[in-house]
């Protein structure tokens, strides 16, 4: 289904196709691209303000996941009545934190943003880390989905969760 991306911040640029294009690939292998999916790019102080609202935690973050269903079971699609439940949710992408993050580890940034829809992907899908077990779940599934996009692409990307515990 529909796939929405907005640049809701002017300080850092995004490559937009190059984006589309990933978030699609990933859609694609976790099979859910009948799934409508909105992923909205802003600045460190409209992250920090949704993360201090959602988490309680008053610092800007990279990636914030909003699902549309409750009670996500990790590994298995949503389960749907109608077509107006063909929805995954919501990412939203700190670019300019994930940007700072970036320079400071002298990783590319169009990389770790792929990395980071993998993430966010991921906790629309049930997904968690907040247990030794639930990282581990969740570290295998971005790594599945990393692993299939390295092939596509002739990249190396690694798993954001990869140093978590």
């Amino acid at each position: 289904m529909s796939l929405v991306i907005r640049n809701l911040q002017k300080a850092i640029p995004i490559r937009r196709a190059l984006l589309r294009k990933r978030v699609d690939q990933i859609r694609h292998i976790l099979g859910v691209q009948t799934f409508d999916l909105g992923v909205v790019c802003i600045s460190n102080r409209h992250i920090q303000r949704l993360n201090r609202t959602y988490r309680y935690k008053n610092i800007p973050t990279d990636v914030l996941s909003f699902p549309f269903h409750e009670n996500l079971e990790p590994g298995k699609l949503p389960k749907v009545c109608c077509q107006d439940e063909m929805n995954l949710g919501d990412i939203f992408l700190g670019v300019e934190y994930i940007h700072q993050q970036c320079e400071e580890t002298k990783e590319d940034y169009n990389s770790v943003l792929t990395v980071t829809v993998a993430h966010g992907l991921c906790h629309l899908l049930g997904y968690r880390h907040s247990t030794e077990e639930e990282w581990q779940q969740m570290y295998e599934k971005e790594a599945q989905i990393l692993q299939e996009i390295n092939r596509l692409s002739g990249t190396s990307l690694q798993p954001l969760t990869k140093n978590l515990f």
